[in-house]
């Protein structure tokens, strides 16, 4: 099947310097509103929305090829009242379709939903605890990813390992801490699984495992998820002040980081024996990774690349949706053209992906090549990237125009 797919627009109203590194001349501070003089108290509003028109040349008879989907509309907020406390807040709802909207706006798919709701405490200059729904993710830096300043089109798929199996939407309800040791930042967390994820399989006599541990045999054996990252700054220190990870920083900074990670859900799958048994497997992923993003001389040329290997175990020859037991390679690769930064500037891609799954014979293999148009940063930008997946004979290509604006 082929998918020619146009992103019409992707619109952010007041972002922030903390939230997401832009690489644009013309951002500035974003909307800052300061509660005192010298700004020390203060919050910020950020607002976006993103917005799809999709063409698929391979549907029903009856079926329309021309579709529009609402992708992303979000409401964040969050505010330091002192240096020593902090709370956000992130609300919105995702992918808003002819399918899922509701006449009155009651029903399942028009509903707003909370992203992030976390307070936060500091201790010290370096170090933070927190807890509510949080993206304090472990495992890798994918899994921490930003969505409005990635390099590629989007975050690799399989990079978001846990979604909907044991959080929401990316987001664990619990605690968290966060800081750094010099150079070698860390986040750890501590949280409960959801209860109803996305796998609401039951498991057969002697098959396969289904991730549904707490649902299945109680919060007491399943309830609970680790999960921690680490990363090293061998070069300019990235900011942590929040979770959300840069993509690529268009040269603005020189920075090369050397992570791991992992995740770790105690009888988080479960599978029955012979006789009808339940028992619970553990879940644990792993996953070291490497990032480099610098200049490369002072004509505006920057490279960014970025390298993962991940270890995934489910339970036994578990395979649901994008996941399964096995293994992931996944790079990509980007240079931004030399050019004044003021202008357009060109950023041609790659990106590679080999996932493995003990339940499958094949390897998927996801190959990604595109180049991106920025006309002032991450503020304003266009991206063309053709998408081809292929599992033994199966192959599916994906040609995607988008263009993101936001403020």
């Amino acid at each position: 099947m082929k998918k020619v797919t146009l992103l019409l627009f992707s619109i952010t109203l007041f972002s922030s310097q903390f939230l997401f590194s832009q690489g644009s001349p013309d951002y500035g501070g974003g909307l800052k509103v300061k509660i005192n003089e010298d700004g020390s108290k203060y919050f910020r509003v950020i607002s976006w929305a993103q917005v799809q028109a999709t063409y698929n040349d391979n549907v029903a008879s009856d079926a329309s090829n021309l579709n529009f989907n609402l992708r992303r509309a979000r409401v964040l907020m969050f505010s330091q009242i002192n240096k020593k406390f902090l709370i956000l807040t992130h609300f919105g709802l995702n992918s808003l379709n002819s399918g899922t909207m509701s006449p009155v706006g009651k029903d399942e798919g028009a509903q707003l939903f909370m992203h992030d709701v976390w307070g936060q405490w500091s201790l010290g200059d370096s170090h933070a605890v927190g807890g509510g729904l949080h993206y304090f993710n472990g495992i890798s830096r994918l899994n921490n990813q930003s969505t409005l300043n990635m390099m590629t089109l989007d975050n690799n798929r399989q990079s978001w390992s846990t979604i909907g199996l044991s959080d929401q939407f990316a987001r664990h309800l619990g605690v968290f801490a966060k800081g750094k040791f010099g150079r070698l930042q860390y986040r750890v967390a501590i949280n409960d699984a959801i209860t109803n994820g996305l796998d609401t399989r039951t498991p057969t006599n002697g098959g396969d495992a289904v991730y549904g541990g707490k649902r299945l045999i109680g919060s007491k054996d399943a309830g609970k998820a680790y999960a921690a990252y680490f990363e090293y700054n061998l070069l300019d220190e990235e900011s942590n002040f929040l979770p959300f990870k840069v993509g690529t920083y268009l040269g603005t900074k020189k920075v090369f980081n050397i992570g791991a990670g992992f995740f770790l859900h105690p009888s988080g799958s479960v599978i029955a024996d012979l006789s009808g048994n339940l028992i619970g497997e553990d879940v644990s992923i792993f996953a070291v990774d490497v990032f480099y993003d610098a200049p490369l001389a002072d004509d505006g040329s920057a490279i960014t690349a970025y390298a993962t290997y991940q270890s995934n175990d489910y339970g036994k020859n578990y395979k649901y949706s994008a996941y399964g037991t096995g293994s992931m390679l996944y790079t990509h690769l980007g240079y931004v053209f030399a050019g004044d930064k003021t202008k357009t500037r060109f950023q041609p891609y790659v990106s590679y992906g080999s996932n493995s799954y003990d339940a499958l014979a094949d390897n998927l293999n996801v190959f990604g090549i595109g180049t991106n148009v920025y006309m002032s940063g991450h503020n304003s930008k266009v991206t063309l990237e053709y998408l081809n997946k292929k599992t033994g004979p199966s192959k599916t290509g994906t040609i995607t125009l988008q263009g993101m604006i936001y403020f």
